[in-house]
């Protein structure tokens, strides 16, 4: 299966179980691989036979930045929900990175990876 990635994806946004990051907010990663079929796109050259993933960017921007969640897998599990139920994606790895979690101690970061299909959703 053909993949897109979007890595990188930043945002500043109001999720945790704790009210000190619901007040204060954090940045937030996020990192996309979509799986579908690209030789469509491939021998058209057309941007209607794939995925636009400028209009990717901004679902999942609303996504992170518009709803709150207590639990980045809850984040997570709703990107990979409404990509692939927007989108002709067969599969979406979501990954959440929370690069400065509230743990009393040194790390870099902490994030989820989930895999989902259209069977998962």
């Amino acid at each position: 299966m053909d993949q897109i990635h979007l890595r990188g994806l930043q945002f500043f946004a109001y999720h945790g179980v704790f009210p000190e990051e619901n007040k204060l907010g954090q940045r937030y990663i996020i990192n996309l691989t979509l799986s579908l079929d690209l030789s469509k796109a491939g021998k058209s050259d057309d941007l209607s036979e794939t995925v636009n993933y400028a209009e990717i960017y901004h679902v999942v921007e609303d996504i992170v930045k518009g709803e709150t969640y207590q639990l980045i897998e809850s984040l997570a599990e709703r990107i990979a929900q409404k990509l692939l139920f927007h989108y002709p994606i067969e599969n979406v790895d979501v990954e959440v990175i929370k690069p400065n979690p509230p743990i009393d101690g040194n790390l870099d970061y902490i994030s989820v990876q989930i895999r989902r299909g259209h069977e998962t959703v």
